[in-house]
């Protein structure tokens, strides 16, 4: 069932009920005062190929939305989440030149700095792509000077398809936190600019992670 945005402006209907992907992607001028920079939503199309399954590409080195900005991830990763299950909030640490104002640094960034004076090789940028299940994305701008802009995003797996099919890039600097919504599990992959480090793994809100025994499990099992 579509969800209904009459209710409320933009900036209220993405950070807090939330939108989902394809009715971001065919109306960005309207959220585009609220949108966060550097936050791509890149629609994708899923094909059915009846009586056989699904088949919908992710991408091609130097083509599309990820070409334009000049971002090919240098590593590739697949991931299950279990329904009803959510990861985050964390954050990768954007990368700011030695004597320079972060704020003003990031405002010759985004919206409008071309993608050239992205350091993408030394900082860590996120492109997800989702394959089974719908996915419920958080994204917390945290970066200086660019606003504390929040945005609430619905994306439907492959294994739906459909206008909420989409690919999201999420740049360092933007907390991002992840919820299976419903009872399908979630399996996706995604790319990273940059290898895996922990140290660029910076933990906000993790605790939803923590699944607690229930107080008599715990207390029998201590022994």
């Amino acid at each position: 069932m579509p969800r209904d945005y009459s209710s409320s402006g933009p900036a209220q209907q993405l950070a807090e009920a939330g939108v989902d992907a394809g009715t971001l992607v065919m109306n960005r001028e309207v959220y585009a005062d609220v949108w966060i920079p550097g936050v791509e939503v890149i629609p994708r199309r899923v094909f059915a190929q009846k009586h056989r399954g699904l088949f919908g590409e992710l991408g091609r080195e130097g083509e599309g939305r990820l070409g334009e900005i000049g971002l090919w991830p240098r590593q590739w990763a697949a991931a299950t989440m279990f329904a009803g299950t959510a990861k985050g909030f964390h954050i990768h640490p954007p990368h700011v030149p030695d004597g320079t104002d972060p704020a003003g640094w990031f405002r010759r960034l985004f919206p409008d700095g071309p993608p050239s004076l992205r350091p993408y090789d030394k900082e860590q940028w996120d492109v997800m792509f989702f394959l089974t299940g719908r996915m419920e994305l958080f994204l917390a701008d945290e970066r200086e000077g660019l606003g504390g802009r929040r945005m609430r995003i619905f994306i439907g797996g492959d294994s739906h398809c459909g206008p909420d099919n989409a690919a999201v890039v999420i740049p360092p600097g933007v907390a991002h936190g992840l919820r299976a919504e419903g009872s399908e599990d979630v399996w996706m992959v995604y790319g990273t600019s940059t290898v895996f480090d922990p140290d660029n793994e910076g933990r906000i809100a993790s605790e939803v992670e923590t699944a607690a025994l229930p107080p008599g499990w715990d207390s029998y099992f201590a022994g």
